[in-house]
């Protein structure tokens, strides 16, 4: 209980650390101004979601958006993971939404992750 504690606090700490540089930076921008595409996804801050998969199955971490693309890694059930954006890939049990992981770890279905806010289209 008390390590569960400690992470969310430590979650929420980080959160926030995240958003207040990201509002500088946007408010002192010339209004036409738009980032290079390739540091857009450092303006934003990450949102959080917590893997659901059923009876103790990891969840596969895969290169792209859809169950075709090779598997890079597993995360495990109650997991807590950082989600960039999400996009559209191969359908999961009806669900075509798919979420992005930072620094090029891949993605996950979005069937097995319930996300705590709202997450940007990619």
């Amino acid at each position: 209980m008390i390590r569960r504690t400690l992470r969310n606090g430590l979650v929420a700490a980080l959160a926030a650390v995240a958003v207040f540089p990201v509002t500088a930076v946007a408010a002192t921008a010339a209004p036409a101004a738009h980032p290079p595409h390739h540091t857009r996804h450092h303006l934003a801050a990450p949102t959080w979601g917590r893997v659901t998969t059923h009876h103790y199955t990891r969840l596969n971490v895969r290169s792209g958006p859809g169950t075709g693309y090779r598997i890079v890694g597993t995360r495990p059930v109650g997991r807590t993971l950082p989600i960039v954006c999400k996009t559209r890939g191969s359908s999961v049990f009806g669900n075509h939404r798919w979420y992005k992981l930072p620094h090029h770890e891949g993605y996950v279905s979005a069937h097995y992750v319930r996300n705590h806010s709202a997450v940007r289209w990619c």
